[in-house]
């Protein structure tokens, strides 16, 4: 068996077997709590230009198959796990997660103290790594080029080329349009569940093309990397919201109308990722647990209380997860609705935002 081995940004070495491809990846590396749920992870267009560390220690346990894709191939550059299932074990099984990640050339790593790994990460902070399957290396050169190493343009890497429709099940209520900055196809199968039909636009799509499109509302989709940088589709959205069309926004759109409405963003020093985050709905009074994959966050102290109200927080930091807008029909959550390989908890946000829809038109 082949070694291979992660070096981190702090000068920490971890040696283990080489999992799936063998090119070398930079990356940014975090961690990932979940159980399960490891084809939608490498899955998740939020992944792009970073490399997972799942803290759980058996992956791999049910195989993969091409239904739980969340998009059209996986965007995680790096995989780290304690331990490999070498078989999976599900009647939907169609392949073993190792010929997976070879398929799709996604270096990995296993054999490694995952634990250990994730309490750097968590007390240190998410940093870069480098993944290699190299017998020589040398760690000053390669720690140099983890200091240069950034994550950029992701949301222009992960976003639809070209509009893409997905008719309604059943009864067609709504055509609501998907501002994809990296959407995950249960957010898009969610509406469509719900007599939605869904067209799926470009990231850079001009907020002028959408009001004159019919569409009776817009959702601002998850995606990957630093909110603020997307100076371009902050002002686009900022029309979006000039108008009356109902929008409701999930994690990065979550961010970007927050910024866009003249809240500050910053960053979470390791993230929340993984399906078992605690959050507070204020107006029903109860606790969820739900599905979270972000590395920043908005600042609460920087929301105007004239433009919106902070609806969900997070139980464990007290970070905003949720924004009411004061202009109608407006809302966005931090977490994710449409989890899966779950929790569905919060689902019920989809029916909100039908409902306000139904009271647009």
């Amino acid at each position: 068996m082949m070694k291979a081995t992660l070096i981190l940004a702090n000068g920490s070495v971890f040696s283990g077997t080489s999992i799936g491809g063998t090119s070398e990846r930079i990356c940014e590396m975090v961690f990932n709590t979940s159980m399960t749920g490891y084809q939608e992870i490498l899955t998740d267009p939020s992944y792009a230009g970073q490399g997972v560390v799942m803290s759980y220690p058996l992956i791999g346990n049910y195989g993969v198959n091409h239904e739980d894709n969340e998009s059209s191939r996986p965007w995680v550059e790096a995989f780290v796990v304690r331990h490999l299932s070498p078989r999976g074990s599900n009647f939907r099984c169609e392949g073993t997660l190792n010929d997976y990640l070879k398929e799709h050339d996604i270096t990995g790593i296993q054999d490694v103290d995952t634990r250990a790994l994730t309490k750097i990460l968590r007390s240190q902070g998410s940093m870069n790594g480098l993944l290699t399957c190299a017998e020589h290396f040398n760690v000053a050169e390669v720690l140099d080029r983890l200091q240069k190493y950034q994550v950029t343009g992701t949301v222009e890497r992960v976003t639809r080329k070209e509009p893409e429709v997905f008719p309604a099940q059943g009864e067609e209520r709504f055509h609501v349009a998907m501002l994809d900055y990296g959407v995950k196809q249960n957010m898009i199968n969610c509406l469509v569940r719900r007599g939605c039909k869904v067209t799926a636009l470009p990231a850079s799509t001009p907020a002028e093309q959408i009001l004159s499109g019919g569409y009776d509302g817009v959702m601002l989709s998850n995606g990957p990397g630093d909110p603020a940088e997307n100076t371009q589709i902050i002002a686009e959205l900022k029309k979006l919201y000039d108008s009356t069309i109902p929008l409701f926004g999930v994690c990065l759109g979550h961010q970007l109308l927050a910024l866009a409405t003249g809240a500050r963003t910053g960053r979470l020093d390791y993230g929340h990722r993984g399906g078992n985050h605690p959050v507070r709905d204020i107006e029903k009074n109860k606790v969820f647990i739900t599905s979270q994959n972000h590395g920043y966050m908005v600042l609460a102290d920087s929301v105007d209380p004239d433009v919106a109200e902070i609806s969900h927080y997070n139980v464990n930091d007290k970070t905003v997860e949720g924004l009411r807008y004061k202009r109608p029909n407006c809302f966005t959550t931090q977490f994710h609705p449409e989890a899966n390989a779950g929790p569905k908890d919060t689902e019920y946000l989809f029916n909100r935002f039908i409902d306000s829809m139904g009271g647009a038109r």
